[in-house]
Order: C-alpha cells, then sequence, then structure tokens
C-alpha cells in the first residue's frame, strides 16, 4: 500500500469515528492561555481539512488568525469514542466554498445569509489527529477494567491510534 493509500485508509477511519459527532470543542489561543468553544461541523466526508462557520469580528476569528495552532476535541460517550484533531486554522472567505457548506441550520446563525460581509469558514487543515475507540458497552469495559486490575495488567478496552497527515 502507497503512502496515500495508507493517508487515504487513516482519514477514511477518523471520519467514520467523528462523522456523527457533530459538535466539536475547538481549542484556540488567546496571547498566553488557551480557550475553547463548542463548534458545529458542516462537512459530508474529510478531505484532510474540517470545516466551520464563523464571524469575521468573532474572538474565535482573531486567535486563528494570530496563532493558527488549534486542536478540536471530539466525544461521544455513548458510543466511547474520542478524538483529538491537531491543525492549522485559516479564515476563509471564498463565497464558492461557503456554498458548499451552507444549509438551514447555517442560516439560522447567519440570516443575512451568504451576502453576509461578516461571515468566514475556520478550515482546519489536519496535522494529526489521536483516537480512542473502546468499542464496548459500559459492562463489557467495566468487566475488562476489573479484570485487568486483578490480573495485574492494562486494560485492553478497544483501539487507540494515530493519524499523522502527510502532504
Amino acid at each position: 500500500m502507497t503512502e496515500r493509500q495508507d493517508r487515504a485508509q487513516a482519514h477514511a477511519r477518523l471520519w467514520e469515528l467523528i462523522k456523527d459527532i457533530r459538535v466539536a470543542m475547538l481549542t484556540t489561543r488567546e496571547e498566553d492561555r488557551l480557550r475553547s468553544r463548542p463548534m458545529h461541523g458542516f462537512q459530508e466526508a474529510l478531505e484532510g481539512e474540517l470545516w466551520f462557520f464563523t464571524r469575521l469580528d468573532s474572538a474565535k476569528a482573531q486567535e486563528v488568525l494570530l496563532h493558527p495552532g488549534v486542536n478540536l476535541a471530539y466525544a461521544d460517550q455513548h458510543e466511547k469514542i474520542y478524538v483529538s484533531v491537531s491543525g492549522r486554522g485559516e479564515l476563509v472567505t471564498d463565497r464558492q466554498v461557503m456554498e458548499r457548506y451552507w444549509n438551514p441550520m447555517v442560516a439560522a446563525w447567519f440570516p443575512d445569509g451568504l451576502d453576509d460581509p461578516d461571515l468566514a469558514l475556520i478550515k482546519v487543515a489536519l496535522e494529526e489527529a489521536e483516537y480512542w475507540d473502546a468499542e464496548t458497552g459500559a459492562m463489557r469495559y467495566f468487566w475488562e477494567v476489573t479484570t485487568a486490575r486483578i490480573e495485574g495488567r492494562q486494560p485492553d478496552v478497544g483501539e487507540h491510534g494515530q493519524v499523522t497527515a502527510r502532504r
């Protein structure tokens, strides 16, 4: 398998994990502290970038401009899926790109539509991701943790992996 195929397979696995987790916590840097806030994703596939609508005059947009290194944290406690995505944030104001992700939910937040001069997208270019997929129900998880403790070993509660974007 080529490096390109490996990367595509890794992106497919990452998308499989996060596609149903519509809200991620976006962490940006504000001077010497980190700030996180929930952001709703609007895409239908992962092609190396994740997209979020914002306002150009928002604090997060300014933070992305000054410090483009960002993190996205996804969690589905019910399915026991946890994903951390590190990447480079960038503000995009291209209306054609915005049209691609525009939908009625976005319109609720931006009533002036695509003509809103303050409308922008935050594009997060994937650099690295790490995930934990327990793939077990609560009883199975409890059993594994309990027996591992009794047996003096690390619990095996599912898959853990990393995705690195190399271009």
